[in-house]
């Protein structure tokens, strides 16, 4: 499969090429405040599939944090492009960046539901982790 996508101004693009690792749907807090309130829904990729092609994004990272994940986004127009965690190859793409949405289809999973809010919508049949699952 092939993804493109990028920032809401244009400033920032990317291709990633590739079957996806994993799809789904985070119910973390910080993914909550990124978001504005919601679930994120993400296709996770091989770090060598996905490069950006237009553009670099700004990246951030809480100090605060033992492991902190690097959050990239455009510095125009602050989209949250990608996610990257320093302890794993992968890239965890945002699919309302992508420039056709409905090749996410629907999550395979639901991580971090211990911080689920009540107005959140989990798709019947989908698998459930409070966290992240053990493989």
């Amino acid at each position: 499969m092939t993804f493109e996508g990028g920032c809401y101004c244009g400033a920032v693009r990317y291709l990633a090429e590739g079957e996806p690792v994993m799809k789904g749907q985070c119910h973390c807090r910080e993914c909550q405040y990124i978001s504005g309130g919601a679930p994120q829904m993400f296709i996770v990729m091989p770090i060598a599939a996905f490069r950006y092609t237009k553009g670099t994004p700004k990246a951030y990272k809480r100090a605060d944090l033992e492991h902190p994940v690097t959050r990239e986004f455009c510095a125009e127009c602050g989209t949250h492009l990608v996610t990257r965690r320093p302890d794993m190859p992968i890239v965890i793409m945002k699919v309302g960046t992508l420039d056709d949405p409905r090749q996410f289809g629907a999550p395979k999973m639901a991580i971090f539901t211990c911080d689920k809010q009540s107005f959140h919508q989990i798709p019947d049949g989908v698998p459930t982790f409070e966290r992240m699952p053990v493989h």
